[in-house]
């Protein structure tokens, strides 16, 4: 399968560079609007290609995409990138005309593709691309809750004192300051966390969650990469490989989970049509609570988009 990455910044470069070391692509594109960025990008990770045994071939390019056509799968990361002090709701305005500019020159290249907006705010411009393009609901996928899933996991696993994959966590909602870490879903090699962490270790690892982005983003002085990268990455793999697997992401609610017309972080099934279905976890009505506080902190930010919805 070909692959496209719009963006070649440092969350572009990292997805194109893990998809082409895990091989289950045939060629990467990385495309970005600066001139040769990409190309240089592409040169560089080729450039280790012997050194990882790597068959997979990456080609940068800049603003063309004709060389896009007939890819499977389609990550968007372009647009402005976090700085210390701002909120992703902040870059809604610029990044969705960004998005919707890239969604429409993909789609007349590659209008079988199934698209991942990684794109900060990733649930309103997930929002933004299913409402503009028209595309079924299942094709357009955020890219947000497998990440802070990732992140949830890690800090269980620094509390817990172990490798972190021996740990399942999951988080659901909007991606940011009203995400929701599941401590209730989480478990360490079958065991409940909640039964080896106390009520007050767990409320730290879900707010060290929840800040995690903007913890990064202090330390960096820029957004992360590295981990973001990786899960729109992991994304692909599932959606090119029709793995079935089971992974939180962005998705449009039709009622699941007692929210319509909004899009958030859920469990879903991916595979190569995208999501198969939505899986509903058994809120209680802490959980529920939570939730639907996070769906409406997104819709006060799709209010934002205004006439990049018409």
């Amino acid at each position: 399968m070909k692959i496209s990455v719009i963006g070649a910044g440092n969350v572009g470069a990292t997805a194109a560079n893990v998809i082409a070391l895990k091989g289950f692509a045939s060629e990467v594109v990385l495309l970005d609007i600066k001139e040769g960025f990409a190309e240089g990008k592409a040169m560089d990770m080729m450039q280790t290609a012997k050194l990882f045994g790597m068959d997979t071939k990456i080609t940068g390019v800049t603003g063309d995409y004709s060389r896009t056509a007939d890819s499977g799968v389609i990550i968007i990361t372009s647009g402005l990138a976090r700085r210390p002090g701002m909120t992703r709701e902040q870059l809604v305005g610029t990044n969705a005309k960004i998005v919707k500019g890239v969604m429409d020159s993909c789609l007349e290249h590659s209008p079988e593709a199934v698209f991942i907006i990684v794109s900060n705010p990733a649930d309103t411009l997930t929002y933004l691309a299913i409402k503009d393009s028209g595309l079924p609901k299942e094709r357009i996928i955020g890219m947000s809750g497998i990440l802070d899933s990732s992140r949830f996991v890690y800090f269980l696993s620094q509390a817990l004192g172990c490798n972190p994959n021996d740990i399942d966590g999951t988080v659901i909602g909007v991606h940011g300051d009203h995400m929701v870490p599941l401590a209730r879903f989480a478990y360490y090699k079958g065991v409940p966390v909640t039964e080896l962490l106390s009520g007050a270790q767990l409320e730290k690892i879900a707010q060290d969650t929840i800040a995690g982005g903007g913890t990064l983003t202090k330390l960096l002085g820029t957004s992360a990469w590295y981990a973001p990268g990786a899960s729109a990455a992991a994304m692909a793999e599932a959606i090119a490989l029709d793995s079935h697997r089971m992974i939180s992401c962005i998705t449009y609610l039709q009622g699941e989970y007692k929210e319509k017309d909004v899009c958030a972080a859920v469990p879903v099934i991916l595979g190569r049509k995208g999501i198969e279905k939505v899986v509903e976890l058994s809120l209680n009505e802490e959980e529920q609570k939570a939730f639907s506080a996070s769906t409406a902190a997104s819709r006060q930010v799709n209010e934002k988009l205004g006439d990049c919805l018409k």
